[in-house]
């Protein structure tokens, strides 16, 4: 039986807030980065670190190392693997990300814990440090590879979509459902999404809508598909290679067409169509134009997330389109300030979801009629300056 915190992650894909003490093997407390200086294969065992950043040679890698809880980052993992990212650009040769066990690259955890804390610092820190994370990412000066296999949601899209290398696997899960809670997609999720193939991205970011192995590659959030079981040999490839310069070529190598066709392609031409409305409400107007039962499912869908929460994200993707990597992840922090107050749905959405779990949040306004613009302006007013995310 999984754990709160499993059916949490695996539930919402999202983050985890709560800090916890991280032990090393020899049961004290770690106050630095981990660095274990021999093959990278074997460092899992030598910690209990809930990050392990290696380095071997002229290669860097960070190990998210949380297997029980879906590798769940929290604060303090993220001041970690900032920490020794930045170290590694300067003196590494590549850097490689991943996840330990066989079920997640990277899911979420505890919003609970948000929602409780509500406008804190501390809670604050959190999107403000991991979404810095994300944009020293996205700028990384060397070879970035982020080995995505597992359930890869919320904080750990963030981790690796905004590399230059992103490598899925047959047990690759993505999925972006904060709208199911009261949220919006965040870690870059207005960069990303609008850029993905015609009106897939604004899709993904209303519903939620999960994908799976090969068609996470098809919708170009992976760069490369691999089979799970080739991953150790990748991995031993990158690691052995002389020269950054030949990352391109292993990549390629090992990369494979994914058995199965892309799943969305019988309803892309529908995706497009209905997705490229000019608001949601012309969008669920479009829908009710459509007999098929895809289309009837998208409404179903819709009808119970967020009302905020859909008229958010859909100005967020608009708006992101426009934007860098930066500039959106700063309009995301003040949209991630707003939502930890009382009169944002997030609080409501992660009660009747994850804690009382009676999957009847009482969304407020109710109706996307309500959400009023004077509504939707606040989130995305900006912050005093002091307050502001600094990239």
């Amino acid at each position: 039986m999984q754990n709160p915190i499993q059916r949490l992650a695996y539930t919402l894909g999202h983050r985890t807030y709560t800090r916890l003490p991280l032990l090393c093997a020899a049961g004290a407390r770690l106050t630095e980065t981990t660095t274990i200086n021999m093959p990278m294969a074997n460092s899992t065992r030598l910690s209990s670190s809930s990050v392990l950043a290696t380095e071997s040679s002229n290669k860097g890698m960070i190990i998210i190392n949380r297997p029980k809880a879906l590798n769940a980052i929290n604060l303090e993992m993220v001041r970690k693997i900032y920490k020794h990212l930045k170290k590694c650009e300067k003196s590494k040769s590549l850097m490689i990300i991943k996840g330990t066990g066989e079920k997640a690259f990277c899911a979420g955890g505890d919003v609970r814990a948000l929602v409780d804390a509500g406008p804190t610092d501390e809670s604050k820190s959190f999107f403000r440090e991991e979404y810095t994370t994300n944009a020293l990412i996205g700028n990384y000066k060397i070879p970035y590879i982020a080995i995505i296999d597992g359930i890869t949601m919320g904080g750990g899209v963030g981790l690796s979509v905004h590399g230059k290398y992103r490598v899925a696997t047959d047990r690759t899960l993505f999925a972006m459902p904060e709208t199911a809670i009261g949220l919006f997609p965040d870690v870059g999720g207005s960069y990303f999404l609008p850029r993905l193939q015609g009106k897939l991205g604004i899709y993904l970011g209303l519903t939620g809508h999960r994908l799976r192995g090969g068609d996470v590659y098809y919708a170009g959030i992976a760069t490369h598909y691999c089979e799970s079981s080739k991953v150790p040999e990748l991995e031993t490839a990158l690691l052995n290679c002389p020269d950054a310069d030949d990352v391109p070529e292993i990549l390629e190598k090992f990369h494979s067409k994914p058995e199965k066709p892309f799943s969305l392609t019988p309803v892309l031409e529908q995706i497009n169509k209905h997705f490229s409305a000019g608001s949601v409400e012309e969008i669920l107007e479009s829908l009710r134009t459509d007999d098929s039962d895809w289309a009837k499912k998208q409404l179903e869908i819709l009808s119970k997330v967020s009302p905020t929460s859909l008229k958010v994200t859909f100005r967020q993707l608009e708006l992101g389109a426009q934007l860098s990597l930066a500039q959106c992840l700063i309009m995301e922090y003040r949209l991630a300030v707003r939502h930890l107050e009382p009169r944002a749905d997030f609080k409501e959405g992660v009660r009747a979801l994850l804690i009382d779990k009676d999957q009847k949040p009482k969304w407020q306004p109710a109706t996307l009629s309500e959400v009023t613009e004077e509504h939707l302006d606040w989130f995305f007013k900006k912050l005093p300056d002091t307050e502001e995310l600094k990239l």
